[in-house]
């Protein structure tokens, strides 16, 4: 059932990102509000009613927080839901400070576009479905008072009791029931009987009966409920049914209570609305909350130890040499991105490595195709970042008479990439070993189980790795190396 659009305000300094948050978001089906600045972004509140704000932490004269704590002030809008979105790695200190101003999540950037769409599909849903609920419980405060007015005439209780249920139905998963507290007599509609799974010719309804259909858990808490409407009018609670088939359900509930002249509870009526579909997605936000956290967390503990193990004798060198080992890390969490964290070809981290160095068909690959888990691709690709920027400053990359051939094979879930450089300068074998062969050696060796040999020939290293893989990770059949011009995947970068 088509349902009733949302606006979204999107609040960056930055017109591309803005660009790139409406293109992600599109597919939504929401109405997207674009505002440059902070004080923009205040000036559409003031004249639009917003579901879900997106924040730029960092922007010029009035930043994602000054802004969170001016929204914050005015009662009208004390609890829309707001994202912050930063570039930077967020402290904790600086979280706490942002769910102090009303965040209510935050997004790293590089933006992970089904993350993203999932956070605000959810807080969409959620205003979407918390003005439905106030609509619903301003219906049933009207209806409670005019049954109440026109309790000595039956018939009148009668049309305006079904001109309520059908309006629950109308709206979706609904239903609605009333209660006699006198009599003890239920009625429910078609909306109520349906959330059950049970249905009028096969189901009585009563409290024993209606209980039975509940969630052990829950019972406890609904008697309360119901011991309440002695001193209350209404009430509220979420609450679980198990159905007939076995099927779990969640629900909200929404009760009120007619009372005579004298202050006796005479009847309660209520709506139901199942937020089953609600639930489950918060769950799934959940999950991809921590997921993505976790992936974070530990693209952070590579970089830290980066910046901790790289050395150099000058600062120059060593930004460099940081930059790099970083955009090699980078380049192959994108590509991880793009298969939503399944894994990654080895090729194509290949490719994107040799890419600043394609010069005149120096570099020949051959090898199957060959699928990584993120954890193998992501030392993987710092292994072969070392080995590229080596060659490309002492090896056979350096001179445009060098050549480069990479081969690799699968044989009993182990994956062998063979290295093999010519026509450079004359090798000599080190005295000591590198910063960069070092970490090769460790990343292989330790992190992958694998191993790492070198032979500084004279014409050229040869190197070769052996990586271990799950049966999951390797996707060809055994065989042997392929050498330049075979037919299985073969090709000269120029």
């Amino acid at each position: 059932m088509d349902h009733e659009k949302v606006n979204i305000l999107l609040v960056d300094d930055q017109p591309a990102k803005l660009l790139a948050y409406e293109v992600i978001l599109k597919e939504l089906g929401e109405n997207l509000v674009i505002a440059s600045s902070g004080r923009e972004a205040l000036e559409v509140l003031l004249k639009t009613e917003i579901a879900v704000i997106l924040v730029d932490v960092c922007m010029p004269e009035l930043d994602g927080f000054e802004l969170a704590a001016m929204i914050r002030e005015h009662p009208r809008f004390q609890k829309t839901a707001m994202i912050f979105i930063s570039a930077i790695q967020v402290s904790d200190i600086d979280r706490l400070r942002g769910y102090e101003m009303g965040a209510v999540d935050y997004v790293p950037v590089p933006v992970v576009p089904e993350v993203l769409r999932a956070k605000i599909k959810v807080f969409a849903e959620l205003y979407r479905k918390t003005r439905e609920l106030e609509r619903l419980n301003q219906e049933l405060e009207d209806r409670v008072r005019a049954r109440t007015a026109e309790l000595e005439n039956s018939t009148a209780k009668l049309r305006e009791s079904e001109q309520r249920r059908s309006m629950a139905i109308a709206a979706g998963k609904m239903g609605s029931w009333d209660w006699d507290w006198i009599s003890g007599d239920w009625m429910w509609d078609e909306g109520q009987y349906r959330i059950f799974g049970v249905g009028p010719e096969s189901f009585e309804v009563n409290p024993a009966n209606v209980q039975a259909l509940l969630h052990p858990d829950d019972v406890d808490q609904l008697r309360k409920a119901i011991a309440e409407f002695k001193g209350t009018r209404a009430y509220e609670t979420e609450f679980r049914i198990v159905r007939p088939d076995g099927e779990v359900r969640w629900c909200v509930g929404t009760a009120a209570a007619t009372v005579d002249d004298s202050g006796r509870v005479v009847r309660v009526s209520g709506v139901t609305v199942d937020i089953t579909e609600r639930k489950r997605a918060e769950e799934r936000q959940n999950l991809l909350a921590r997921e993505v956290d976790h992936r974070a967390k530990n693209a952070l503990a590579l970089a830290q130890s980066i910046v901790r193990l790289t050395r150099a004798d000058e600062v120059k060198a060593y930004v460099n040499a940081v930059e790099g080992r970083i955009n090699a890390l980078a380049r192959v969490h994108t590509i991880l991105s793009l298969s939503s964290w399944q894994g990654a070809e080895l090729s194509k981290l290949i490719d994107e490595e040799l890419a600043p160095y394609s010069l005149g068909g120096q570099i020949v690959l051959a090898g199957p195709e060959v699928q990584l888990v993120p954890a193998t691709a992501q030392t993987l690709a710092l292994a072969l970042h070392e080995l590229f920027t080596n060659s490309a400053k002492y090896g056979a990359l350096s001179t445009r008479s060098g050549r480069l051939m990479i081969g690799w094979q699968v044989e009993d879930q182990l994956l062998t990439l063979r290295w093999e450089e010519s026509g450079g300068p004359l090798v000599m074998t080190p005295k000591s070993r590198g910063f960069g062969t070092r970490s090769l050696l460790a990343s292989v060796e330790s992190q992958l189980g694998g191993q790492a040999q070198f032979d500084w020939r004279a014409e050229g290293l040869l190197c070769r790795l052996e990586v271990p893989l799950t049966r999951k990770t390797a996707t060809t059949a055994p065989g042997k190396f392929d050498a330049p011009g075979s037919a299985e995947l073969q090709r000269a970068s120029g």
